[in-house]
């Protein structure tokens, strides 16, 4: 029998104006469902026994085995610190040196935004943020299938889209511009490009140390002085100055050296791959890289004690059937998260690489990969995790369909890390009552209207329609929703990072490639 329920029981307080009133208020920065630097480390897979037991093995390589090829620069600085070269060139690193100088590393460090619309990423302890980074060679063309050069361009293309994505904090290079092979024009000119494409912190590979004081003066003229740039610095440096296993590398380690001297964030990376340039058990492997990763540190505290730097050991493994590289596997997700948990051990800031794909395509493949990886990464409390959007192939190339679609994926990594807050408002006693002694329900409840924004995380291209809606709307895939995202950004979004005062003395005074015309939308 149909009823008319009184109007005591059809009113609901407020109305719906004050309804949506209350959903679209903004949430405090803490409450809301997820942010930069939530914290993580509730997931180790290692036992405190493991930890030391690799600690000391590492440590037991690097005093007996120690690094090859060392620069002669290194050399010096090293040996006048307790060092000593084996006979067969190697730099040995006693042990007592060695936790000497982890006792005067950086605990953290910040990458700050250029705009308080981005936030600025304070790295250790727990806190947990997700970057892009990469460097791949290679662009994949939706329509064609194909994968095309990557070019300065695209550096500048893949900022601008990440600038747009709010669940991914800090810009990382993600292509090279493989039109350039002038090695300093090319740290210029990415340098540029990545300032243009986005306010958000930055993150970029040094390829020679002759590129630094072109740099310097880039970052300075961006913040208006140097001395404001070194007040809040918004770029950290990527390299590689490990050849595994237990090898410097001469270019990188120079570049590591010369940013120590200038206090800047040292942002390594050191990626051996299991089965190939380390050892096929994956405890081996932790035991290389650490030990790898505690030489980069030693140097760097002898030349600069406590600079800012990434604790930034990157284990990737291979298939071992075919020797391919196999950068979404699950061993790799627990090596990072095993990384992430050392570096808490050691109590210095981490860096890991995870949600990258082996897939060649945006679908189930790189679904899972990226999604398992992303989210162990985060529960592992690792700092910064890099490569975390828009690598495809193996590292080979990038999406920007998949850098989309990654955003939503890495908000609901953040979601997952971030667990669930306990308290008397919480727990919901009085809602409870409320409901079972009245309509019965929560819909429409203050609690709900509230928790709207702090609790629940809404994604922009998963669909959470009917069958009926998705149908009548096209029955798309989230592929290709997430070129249309993709396009529309492309298309629409340029943010002015760089004002055009300040664009123009750059141009004037460097080589810069990127067509100022390719800076702001097409002319209808």
């Amino acid at each position: 029998m149909h009823t008319t329920a009184s109007p005591e029981r059809r009113a609901r307080p407020g109305g719906r104006a004050a309804r949506l009133a209350l959903r679209g208020a903004a949430p405090d920065p803490d409450r809301k469902p997820v942010r930069a630097g939530v914290s993580g480390g509730r997931y180790n897979p290692l036992t405190e026994p493991d930890v030391l037991a690799i600690h000391r093995a590492a440590l037991e390589i690097l005093a007996t085995v120690g690094i090859g090829q060392a620069t002669a620069e290194v050399v010096a600085i090293a040996t006048a610190q307790g060092c000593r070269l084996s006979p067969r060139g190697r730099l040995l690193f006693p042990s007592a040196l060695v936790e000497d100088l982890l006792t005067k590393a950086a605990r953290e460090y910040m990458i700050c935004s250029r705009d308080p619309a981005h936030a600025d990423l304070h790295v250790g302890g727990s806190r947990v943020h997700y970057a892009t980074s990469g460097e791949a060679v290679s662009v994949l063309d939706p329509a064609t299938r194909r994968y095309r050069p990557s070019t300065l361009c695209d550096v500048y293309d893949t900022a601008r889209v990440t600038d747009a994505l709010p669940n991914i904090h800090q810009y990382g290079q993600m292509v090279v511009p493989t039109e350039i092979e002038d090695l300093v024009e090319a740290d210029i000119n990415v340098a540029y490009a990545a300032l243009a494409g986005t306010t958000k912190p930055v993150e970029h590979a040094v390829n020679a140390v002759g590129s630094l004081p072109a740099l310097m003066e880039i970052y300075a003229t961006v913040a208006g002085s140097e001395r404001r740039f070194r007040d809040r610095p918004f770029v950290s440096f990527g390299g590689c100055p490990i050849v595994s296993p237990l090898r410097f590398a001469a270019d990188s380690l120079d570049v590591m050296v010369a940013t120590a001297r200038l206090g800047l964030v040292s942002d390594i990376a050191i990626a051996p791959q299991a089965g190939a340039t380390a050892p096929a058990y994956l405890a081996g492997t932790l035991v290389q890289v650490v030990a790898e990763a505690l030489a980069c540190l030693a140097v760097v505290n002898m030349v600069n004690p406590g600079c800012p730097m990434s604790f930034a050991a990157w284990p990737f493994t291979v298939d071992l059937r075919t020797g391919a590289f196999a950068g979404g596997s699950a061993e790799v997700a627990v090596l990072m998260a095993a990384i992430a948990q050392i570096g808490r051990f050691y109590d210095v800031p981490t860096t890991v690489a995870t949600s990258m794909s082996d897939a060649k395509m945006p679908d189930a493949q790189m679904g899972y990969e990226k999604g398992i990886s992303s989210i162990v990464a985060g529960l592992a409390g690792a700092n910064r995790i890099m490569e975390s959007a828009g690598m495809m192939a193996s590292l080979m190339g990038v999406s920007y369909e998949a850098l989309v679609i990654d955003n939503d994926m890495l908000g609901m990594a953040q979601r997952v890390v971030r667990g669930i807050e306990v308290t008397e408002e919480t727990l919901s006693v009085g809602a409870i009552r409320a409901a079972v002694l009245g309509e019965g329900h929560f819909l429409g409840a203050a609690d709900t209207l509230k928790s709207m924004e702090t609790e629940y995380l809404y994604p922009a291209l998963a669909d959470r329609s009917s069958v009926q809606v998705w149908t009548a709307d096209g029955a798309s895939t989230i592929e290709e929703r997430a070129r249309d995202a993709a396009a529309a950004l492309l298309a629409g979004h340029f943010p002015q990072a760089i004002a055009p005062e300040v664009d123009a003395r750059l141009r004037d005074r460097f080589p810069i490639r990127l067509p100022e015309d390719r800076m702001r939308p097409a002319a209808n």
